[in-house]
């Protein structure tokens, strides 16, 4: 039996992980910069530490979303009203599962399936507000709420 305090775990361990992903790879390219010595190839050389530059950019804007995935998981209430849906809620229709916090995947054991999805996410929209016994339309196909933990 899957828990709601599981999921959130599940969550936080994702964005755990994908910072300290991210964190490394920075770390990667700021010793590349500075431990690279300027070749006879001047103009190669610098086209080398421009495009360091830019993956580590890339990879600045990658951890700001990371954080913000943080922040937005820190702000999910562990326990709470499940009359209606919410940030934090786990929504069960007769399709699939939802647990509305962060865009961090399938929750998988052996009995169940969960998908871990962003309150951005269309479905997510969709499901706000609603309660149980609603039903949502997505893709053309029905999803009725059948329960909320």
């Amino acid at each position: 039996m899957i828990t709601k305090e599981e999921l959130y775990r599940f969550c936080s361990t994702f964005v755990a992980e994908r910072i300290a992903r991210i964190q490394k790879n920075i770390e990667d390219i700021q010793m590349s910069l500075t431990s690279e010595t300027k070749s006879s190839a001047g103009d190669k050389h610098e086209t080398g530490r421009a495009m360091l530059q830019l993956e580590r950019e890339k990879l600045g804007q990658q951890l700001a979303e990371a954080e913000k995935m943080k922040q937005v998981l820190s702000k999910v209430p562990k326990d709470g009203n499940t009359a209606t849906v919410g940030l934090g809620g786990w929504v069960v229709t007769a399709r699939a599962d939802y647990f509305l916090a962060i865009s961090a995947g399938e929750f998988k054991t052996q009995q169940k399936s969960v998908y871990c999805i962003s309150a951005a996410t269309p479905i997510a929209k969709l499901l706000f507000g609603k309660q149980i016994g609603d039903t949502v339309v997505f893709k053309g196909q029905d999803l009725k709420i059948v329960d909320i933990k």
